[in-house]
C-alpha cells in the first residue's frame, strides 16, 4: 500500500472519532419498530416519520431514537424531545 493511502487511513480514523466534524442535512431510513417498519427522515432540521405517533405528537420513539445514534452529527437544535435529563433513560413510545 503506498504512503498516501496510509495517511488518509488515518486520517479517516481520526475524523470518525470526532463525529462532531460531520453535519448531517438529510437522510431517509428504515426503522423497524416492535410493531411495524417505518420510515424517517431528516432534511434540514425537519424530522418525520410515518408512524401514527408522530403523525399526532410531530415526534416519536423513532425520531428520538434516531437522534440519539446520530447524536453530534445533527445539530443540537433539532435534537427534539431529548434533554440531558432524558438521555440515561427509556424512551416512550
Amino acid at each position: 500500500m503506498n504512503s498516501s493511502m496510509i495517511s488518509k487511513i488515518a486520517k479517516a480514523k481520526r475524523y470518525a472519532e470526532e463525529p462532531e466534524r460531520i453535519q448531517f442535512t438529510r437522510f431517509e431510513a428504515k426503522f423497524r419498530g416492535e410493531n411495524d417498519v417505518h420510515t424517517t427522515n431528516y432534511d434540514h432540521g425537519v424530522w418525520n416519520c410515518t408512524c401514527r405517533f408522530f403523525q399526532d405528537w410531530g415526534h416519536c420513539s423513532h425520531t428520538m431514537a434516531m437522534q440519539r445514534v446520530l447524536g453530534v452529527t445533527i445539530p443540537a437544535e433539532h435534537r427534539q424531545g431529548i434533554s440531558a435529563g432524558l438521555n440515561t433513560g427509556p424512551l416512550m413510545h
